[in-house]
């Protein structure tokens, strides 16, 4: 059966996807995607990114503003005055994101850049709180330090934690912060223990599904594009939301409830999450 599915994080607005994104979401929208929240990365693509949720109607798209870590030497303090501009006038932005940090690319933490790093995630951090909505938080090898900005700055307002890569001590102290857990593409390997143990052990009401298409494409899709083809060595298979179903079936594999329950609470903690203007889940009717 197919179940109806929220996609909690895709950059729909890529440029990977400016070549066919109406069949993109045409194509989620046949495997039960029914929404998806679009996170920002820089300042100059929010009008298009806006745009482009605006005119969907093939699916629901939902917008939200930030500025990502690891374009950080780009991003300008003029930048943040954009986004309070966009947080005051465009009502239908759901969060602030993607924002964070990141400590994995050497490049982005000398001094310098790691300073600012810290300084542009606070900054978004207190302009969410001023508007009241949640944050969509990017964290590489950076959790110690995401949490001393959360609790330097007073951030009560809560979000996700999207990609979801730290420990299961990590996750429980977010979670007493307010925070979800995102949980996508990586969890299909079946290598990734850790993320696993996350999935099995954190209760159901704080975890929820997503793609981050382009990126991280889910174990099944690894070696074919969406046209069929055999990857080739050294290429990339660009994700899609269309393959956000196989998110789902490998958190139907690991927990004992039954797929109807877990669709469901992917469901209400999305909307719940993001205050999403939406109808509350209905379960697909039986052939």
């Amino acid at each position: 059966m197919q179940w109806p599915l929220l996609d909690s994080h895709c950059h729909l607005d890529a440029l990977a996807f400016d070549g066919d994104r109406e069949q993109v979401m045409l194509a989620a929208l046949s495997q039960g995607v029914q929404g998806i929240v679009v996170p920002g990365t820089h300042a100059h693509s929010w009008p298009t990114l806006l745009a482009q949720c605006r005119s969907a109607s093939a699916l629901h798209l939902w917008p939200a503003c930030g500025l990502h870590p690891l374009f950080i030497a780009e991003h300008t303090d003029a930048d943040l005055d954009t986004l309070a501009m966009h947080l005051r006038d465009d009502s239908e932005l759901v969060a602030v994101g993607e924002i964070g940090l990141d400590r994995y690319e050497a490049a982005l933490i000398t001094p310098a850049l790691w300073r600012k790093q810290q300084q542009f995630f606070e900054q978004q951090l207190v302009l969410a709180q001023q508007h009241d909505k949640p944050v969509i938080i990017h964290a590489r090898r950076a959790h110690a330090e995401i949490m001393r900005c959360i609790q330097r700055v007073g951030f009560r307002r809560g979000g996700v934690v999207h990609a979801f890569s730290g420990s299961l001590e990590e996750a429980r102290r977010y979670i007493a912060h307010g925070f979800v857990l995102g949980l996508g593409g990586a969890l299909t390997y079946p290598q990734a223990r850790r993320l696993r143990e996350i999935a099995t052990r954190i209760d159901l009401t704080h975890l929820l599904i997503e793609t981050d298409a382009p990126d991280m494409v889910p174990w099944s899709y690894r070696d074919h594009h969406a046209d069929g083809r055999v990857r080739q060595v050294g290429e990339r298979v660009r994700n899609s939301p269309a393959y956000l179903p196989a998110v789902f079936e490998t958190f139907c594999q690991l927990r004992p409830e039954s797929p109807e329950v877990l669709a469901r609470a992917f469901w209400a903690n999305t909307q719940r999450t993001f205050n999403l203007p939406l109808a509350p889940f209905s379960s697909p009717q039986r052939a």
